[in-house]
């Protein structure tokens, strides 16, 4: 079902509020305007008279106010996006009521704490809130979640410009939290755009993290989660995923993720997860695999990294098959010449055997492994004779008789052709 955008759609909702029938089984409740010319606790001070199930409709202008409390069911609306500004004096609003819905705002100004999680918005201990179409500016965490259930975060403008992470918060904060949605949301400039900490079944859709000073996303000890169709976009070292079991990664889009410790996607010590359909293009190292344990890795497309994927020798089980590895520097690199994961069916853009059967797959199995990038690890310095023919030599003896190199990783019916997405 399409959504209608907030701005739209004002009337219809504050109609609908009004009648009861933006929440069935609960009774209807009053709307009140309240305009920022007066008291300068306009907002607070018409929370602490509203009733239960209440909509206070903000007028547009300037709010100057930190600390609001939100301590019962209400719905905080803003038409022509009016300010909320904390004047860097502390966190703006903190929700302590289940069912509070916050749209339409402009939050900004919080100020930014060593000692404290300071939010635009914090939700504690709260279920079955909805914070959406608002904008954040300056407020070092701008939506902090701990210990929540069953709330959405949509289509939020996230915004920092912090250019150290000891000084900034994240865009998106969970902690202990579930099922989550977090969906449509555009984060920019914070230490990490979305982080996630003892989260369990929620998803996050749809979002453009990007130019974050660490990681686009990052999670922390959580357990069956999804992320699909985000696109993280410059960020100081792209996406990590630790201490996690049973994560989707799908459709998502890893971009320009350079630096010397920079990953598309950083995989730490995570087990039976799907990675599948999506675009690795342009990073240092598009995918890191460090203690991970059964994961699938499939119908992704890897180009223009510096390394595809590094696959160190701790992660174990793994099947990485119907990829596209085209044009990268080092299409697989490992730290041992042992191999416990399954190759499978991949396009190789570098692979020059022949297919006599004419059958789709190459007649002669595919090295990745080559041995100049096992020279780079011990000697970075080294890379500077990546395209001479002494290189190209050694690289051809090794294919033909692997001495330092891995035997055992190779892929044994690689495609031809390019693999389409969906195809396996």
């Amino acid at each position: 079902m399409t959504r209608i955008p907030w701005r739209a759609s004002a009337v219809a909702l504050l109609a609908l509020f009004s009648l009861g029938l933006g929440d069935p089984g609960v009774a209807a409740g009053k709307t009140r305007s309240i305009t920022p010319v007066g008291e300068p606790s306009a907002v607070a001070d018409a929370i602490a008279s509203a009733a239960e199930g209440d909509t206070l409709l903000l007028q547009s202008g300037v709010y100057r106010e930190a600390g609001i409390v939100i301590d019962k069911r209400l719905t905080l609306l803003g038409e022509g996006t009016p300010v909320i500004d904390g004047g860097e004096t502390g966190q703006i609003i903190t929700v302590t009521a289940d069912g509070v819905r916050i749209a339409g705002l402009e939050i900004a100004n919080v100020g930014v704490s060593y000692m404290e999680d300071r939010a635009g918005i914090k939700l504690i201990e709260v279920e079955d809130c909805v914070i959406e179409d608002n904008r954040f500016t300056n407020t070092f965490f701008a939506v902090y979640l701990e210990n929540s259930a069953n709330c959405t975060i949509r289509d939020n403008v996230i915004k920092a410009d912090q250019l150290r992470e000891t000084a900034s918060g994240n865009g998106i904060h969970l902690w202990y939290c579930r099922n989550i949605l977090i969906d449509g949301n555009d984060v920019t400039g914070h230490r990490d755009g979305i982080y996630f900490e003892f989260v369990e079944g929620s998803t996050i859709t749809n979002n453009t993290s990007e130019r974050n000073l660490r990681y686009g996303l990052h999670f922390m000890f959580s357990h069956n989660d999804r992320y699909e169709g985000n696109v993280f976009l410059e960020n100081g070292a792209g996406v990590a995923v630790m201490f996690s079991d049973d994560v989707i990664m799908r459709q998502n889009v890893f971009e320009h993720n350079w630096g010397p410790a920079s990953y598309g996607l950083l995989l730490k010590d995570i087990r039976d997860s799907n990675i599948s359909n999506n675009r690795f293009y342009r990073n240092t190292i598009g995918l890191y695999s460090e203690g991970s344990i059964r994961l699938a890795v499939e119908n992704n497309e890897f180009v223009e990294n510096g390394y595809a994927m590094k696959v160190m020798a701790s992660s174990s089980d793994n099947r990485v098959t119907a990829n596209n590895f085209i044009n990268n520097t080092f299409d697989i690199s490992t730290n041992s010449r042992q191999n416990f994961n399954e190759f499978d069916g991949n396009y190789w853009s570098r692979y020059q055997g022949y297919d006599l059967d004419r059958d789709g797959v190459g007649d002669v199995p595919y090295r990745p492994v080559h041995l100049f990038s096992l020279l780079v690890e011990r000697e970075p310095a080294g890379l500077i004779l990546l395209r001479s023919f002494f290189i190209d030599l050694i690289d051809t003896a090794e294919q033909v008789m692997p001495l330092y190199t891995p035997p055992t990783l190779l892929d044994k019916r690689p495609s031809i052709t390019p693999i389409r997405p969906g195809r396996s």
